[in-house]
């Protein structure tokens, strides 16, 4: 379990194909992410999905990503910059929501820009997703945990609109975003649990 809560910026050194169908190998540097120390079967989460480190030397590690995570997620195909958060230990605070690590879909990001001192996030997420977002309800996007703060149910999609504040602009990857880029979508646990139990009541 994670919480949506960045450690720091990461980056994918490079991206070995394991063969046809097999999935890819990552090498990860996280030197940059303060106090990051990765170990053999640590759980760690990269732009939001969950991955296991296969091998570790200090702040660099290996992890394989599947053929199926490759085709439902987003960024962990090309080297480039990641998001890193570590599980959850017991006893830890859990200061965002919590964040399984398993992505439910990706988003394509509408617009990003300035408003005052924050900046404002709109993504169309996919229509299938629709049923788990609601205003002021969680949403982890590329692995960070915020609040949606609009919500508008459109033919292509769901669209959100997040406020994202000066601190996780510069802290996370979301600071470099641009309208189009493909991010990593995650709903809130709870929501996908309460929706279940409706859905078998009927």
């Amino acid at each position: 379990m994670f919480t949506g809560l960045i450690q720091g910026i990461g980056r994918i050194e490079s991206v070995e194909s394991l063969g046809a169908r097999a999935g890819v190998r990552l090498t990860v540097d996280a030197a940059g992410v303060g106090g990051f120390v990765a170990r053999v079967g640590d759980s760690i989460a990269l732009n939001g999905a969950c991955m296991t480190a296969t091998s570790a030397i200090g702040a660099r590690f290996k992890c394989d990503v599947s053929s199926e995570s490759l085709a439902r997620t987003a960024g962990l195909d090309a080297p480039g910059d990641v998001n890193i958060e570590t599980s959850l230990r017991l006893g830890d605070a859990i200061g965002g929501h919590l964040v399984a690590g398993h992505v439910d879909g990706v988003g394509t990001v509408r617009a990003y820009q300035p408003v005052g001192e924050s900046h404002e996030l709109i993504v169309l997420a996919p229509k299938d997703l629709a049923r788990f977002l609601a205003v002021k309800g969680s949403i982890a996007v590329d692995g960070v945990s915020l609040t949606v703060n609009r919500v508008a149910d459109l033919s292509e999609g769901c669209e959100l609109s997040i406020n994202v504040i000066p601190h996780t602009h510069a802290m996370t990857t979301l600071g470099q975003v641009v309208a189009g880029r493909r991010v990593n979508l995650e709903v809130d646990l709870i929501a996908r649990y309460v929706e279940r139990m409706l859905a078998s009541r009927t």
